[in-house]
């Protein structure tokens, strides 16, 4: 009975951003069942088009209910440098909520590494050195996950236009017939297809809550980037990434695996 719960407004699995109006419906039913809210707010700097998308935050509604938590691994530290945030709410409830959580980490023995904490304070007070690189690094993840969107739903999957973060959320269930003719029935089956066909990770939906039994898929942007820190800073520096020799190689051959799944589909459909 943790009388809990998690939101994500700017979503990891799938890069979109809850609308404000349906973010509003959610925190007064959580309020009505007397229910604490965490809002993960991890990607809400990595907004592709923030003149076009509005990111309310829950605290911003209700700032005493609500504690929002980000992981710096997300948009400000390196990958694999393990360390995340908290912010508890003002008033009588946070602080209680506060001391609890560090009984917990202490018993656990949960500690942030000194260099990396040290790497985390010096992001957190957002420095134009790390203000400008993540601001490059959203505009490259935007652009990829755009051209990555546009050559998964030409070969008729779905997926909803990426807004943030670095991730995109593929539903296959209209190429169906062509991944049963390969033994792909769930989620899993799918993201062992996707990952040796494509040769990246492409975790299956049920990873996140979702149904074993849809074939969906999260595709991440940061392996069409290259496979090297090299490759990776080229396509930071670069005012055409998409160009880019390694990057057009790897959103080629994200297209010709989904055509494939697309031309399968439709032999199926002939031979019936």
């Amino acid at each position: 009975d943790p009388r809990l719960l998690v939101l994500s407004v700017a979503d990891d699995p799938t890069g979109t951003v809850a609308p404000p109006e349906l973010l509003h419906e959610t925190l007064e039913a959580a309020v009505g069942e007397g229910l604490h809210l965490v809002s993960d707010e991890t990607w809400r700097d990595t907004l592709h088009t923030p003149r076009d998308t509005v990111l309310l935050s829950p605290a911003e509604m209700l700032p005493e209910q609500v504690t929002v938590v980000t992981d710096l691994a997300g948009a400000l530290l390196p990958p694999g440098w393990p360390a995340a945030v908290a912010r508890f709410p003002a008033g009588a409830a946070g602080g209680p909520l506060h001391a609890r959580v560090l009984d917990v980490l202490t018993a656990l023995d949960a500690r942030v590494a000194t260099p990396v904490a040290v790497a985390a304070a010096y992001a957190l007070s957002e420095p134009e050195p790390v203000t400008a690189r993540v601001a490059a690094s959203v505009r490259l993840h935007a652009r990829v996950a755009a051209a990555a969107r546009a050559a998964v739903v030409a070969a008729g999957a779905l997926a909803r236009p990426p807004q943030a973060g670095r991730h995109l959320y593929v539903d296959l269930a209209p190429l169906a017939p062509a991944l049963a003719a390969h033994g792909v029935g769930d989620a899993q089956e799918l993201e062992d297809f996707l990952t040796g066909r494509l040769g990246m990770p492409a975790a299956g939906g049920h990873r996140f809550g979702d149904d074993l039994e849809a074939p969906r898929v999260r595709l991440s942007t940061a392996p069409l980037l290259g496979e090297t820190a090299e490759q990776r800073a080229e396509c930071l520096g670069s005012s055409a990434p998409l160009e880019l020799p390694h990057v057009r190689r790897a959103l080629t051959h994200l297209k010709t695996v989904f055509d494939d799944l697309r031309d399968d589909a439709q032999r199926g459909e002939s031979h019936r």
